[in-house]
């Protein structure tokens, strides 16, 4: 009885040792099969790309970078075929021949040369890039062993220095480093391929081993709203303003004020764009930075057209604080606010400044009316429009760097700040914010975000990205538009603008002048002179700022800016072959 009771229970701890035995190489297993599962399916493409790394030795495809066309088709940046020269080291047979090889046709230092040698630790070294066909060629007919090529490509831009703080470069390796070759450069760059050579484990190139293409994929292409013709026209008009002027810098953009679309932008001085300053940093950083969307200035009496504005469009609403627009204003040339005097910059000797409306403000840029308006108003109702326009913050354009302007805060504006602000003083803006903001006075009372790309489209011509043109918001009535657009018209046919008039067509716009300012004081003899314009008055197609920074002797906008704003004025009118007004 015992001894079955003992082999009973020999036999159940047999069978439970089994048992575990059991579970545990199928545990076993199921870890490996796991194991296995992980690596082929998770692991894998690591281990592939692993593998591939160990076996072959790839040599880059540069993609072509993207095109860069104007609004009609006018190829602007495009790609020059250019190569790199690389040098596997474990594959050179002849170390002497081919140092002095590469230094003569690449024409580099046997020094330098050397030195990309021995002194790189790579197994793969770039010895030089975008270097010509010509050169490759030669190379190839010294069949040297180790040397490889690779296509890269070499930026070419139209125009040299035309549209250049626009466009901006890329560095030798083709990234967009300024501009819009920047700020689109993921559009643009493309993906780049490569070529894969079997070699041995110590990177040695097999005999008889296959190539393998991995191809690249060229950039998307930008399609710009400059016109290339009209950038020309103002390009023209800025190095007269330079060399005329004797001016620091000289600036002009134009638009069209019904969507915000940025025809033409031009910055003197500049730089050429083939033959970019790269070993002068300072001076690189200064000449492609664009002046009219990164820097600001005090905007002078371009900026009355907004208290105007702001004047019209609350009088209409029934805001007894406005004046109508047949409102005869004091003749004083001082208007006393906080204990100061503000004066005109006009003596109010000739007369001209006396029994003036509003309309008559603006066509003399009569300083104290601008100080009467803003004071009756008050600072609520002036900041409701100086923020409604955007001004002190950014536009949103599609460029990098854009400044936000500057705007003292509303709770810290005392009553003679908010005077001098109201004819363009005590407030710095942007080029490209007052251009925005005053096409939306005249256009209809409707704010666009300016642009300067319409669509980005594949080599095939499939559309990738189109820019619709949407209104932001309406920040005045269309009539508060029509009368504003009036008035400036007649700045132009009687006022301070009539240096920008063209005979038989319907020309408006507002001058400013600007004292400058240095370590908080006004810098004696230092001016901004401008003007502001667009035509034809009644419905506008073209608005253009122009901006002289420190022109030498006359310094008013009405005669240093003004004509500059005429003369591209006159060019698009020939350009386009419009028909004057009737």
């Amino acid at each position: 009885m015992v001894n079955n009771l003992h082999i009973e229970y020999s036999i159940t701890l047999l069978r439970k040792r089994l048992f575990a035995i059991i579970i545990a190489m199928a545990f076993l297993f199921l870890l490996v099969l796991g194991r296995l599962l992980y690596i082929q399916v998770f692991w894998g493409k690591e281990l592939q790309e692993k593998a591939i790394d160990q076996w072959t030795r790839e040599i880059p495809i540069i993609a072509s970078r993207g095109l860069i066309t104007d609004r009609n088709g006018v190829i602007i940046a495009s790609n020059d075929d250019t190569y790199t020269v690389f040098v596997r080291k474990s594959a050179v047979k002849d170390e002497k021949v081919l140092k002095e090889t590469l230094s003569e046709v690449l024409s580099l230092s046997a020094d330098y040369v050397d030195g990309r040698l021995n002194k790189t630790k790579s197994s793969e070294i770039v010895v030089k890039k975008q270097v010509e066909k010509e050169k490759i060629n030669e190379l190839l007919k010294r069949n040297l062993d180790g040397v490889y090529y690779s296509r890269d490509n070499k930026r070419l831009y139209k125009g040299d220095d035309l549209l250049s703080t626009i466009i901006g470069f890329t560095s030798n390796d083709g990234k967009g480093q300024s501009g819009l070759e920047k700020y689109y450069d993921t559009y643009l760059c493309g993906e780049n391929g490569q070529i894969l050579y079997e070699t041995d484990i110590i990177g040695k190139e097999i005999d008889g081993g296959k190539a393998t293409l991995i191809p690249a994929k060229s950039g998307f292409n930008l399609k710009l709203t400059i016109d290339y013709d009209i950038q020309q026209i103002c390009e023209s008009a800025m190095n007269e303003a330079m060399d005329v002027n004797g001016a620091k810098s000289a600036k002009i953009i134009v638009m069209n004020p019904q969507n915000g679309e940025i025809l033409a932008l031009s910055n003197k001085p500049s730089y050429n764009l083939n033959d970019i300053p790269r070993d002068n940093i300072e001076e690189l950083n200064a000449l492609s930075r664009n002046g009219l969307i990164c820097d600001v200035y005090e905007p002078g009496s371009t900026f009355k057209v907004l208290t105007a504005v702001a004047n019209i469009e609350e009088y209409y609403k029934g805001n007894k604080n406005a004046y109508s627009l047949s409102h005869v204003f004091s003749s004083n040339r001082y208007r006393v606010v906080d204990g100061q005097r503000v004066k005109c910059w006009s003596n109010h000797a000739n007369g001209k400044h006396s029994n003036l409306n509003l309309e008559g403000a603006l066509e003399n840029s009569c300083n104290p009316i601008f100080v009467d308006i803003a004071t009756s108003l008050g600072k609520e109702t002036m900041y409701k429009y100086i923020n409604l326009f955007n001004y002190g913050s950014k536009t949103g354009v599609d460029f990098s760097g854009e400044a936000s302007g500057l705007v003292l805060p509303e709770s810290a504006v005392k009553n003679v700040d908010l005077c001098r602000i109201s004819f363009g003083q005590t407030i710095a803006v942007s080029g490209l914010q007052l251009i925005t903001a005053t096409s939306a006075m005249i256009n209809g009372g409707k704010y666009y975000t300016p642009n300067f790309v319409s669509e980005v489209y594949s080599n095939e011509g499939i559309i990738i990205e189109k820019y619709e043109k949407q209104p932001k918001n309406r920040v005045i009535s269309e009539k508060t538009s029509e009368i504003i657009r009036g008035m400036l018209e007649n700045v132009v046919a009687n006022g301070s603008g009539k240096q920008a008039y063209i005979e038989g067509y319907r020309v408006a716009g507002k001058t400013g002048t600007a004292q400058k300012y240095e370590n908080g004081h006004i810098a004696q003899g230092k001016y901004v002179a401008s003007f502001i314009g667009f035509f034809p008055a009644d419905k506008p197609e073209y608005i253009a700022l122009v901006i002289v920074d420190e022109p030498d002797g006359q310094y008013y906008g009405s005669t240093v800016a003004a004509p500059l704003a005429k003369q591209v004025f006159e060019g698009i009118i020939e350009l386009k072959k419009l028909k004057p007004s009737k």
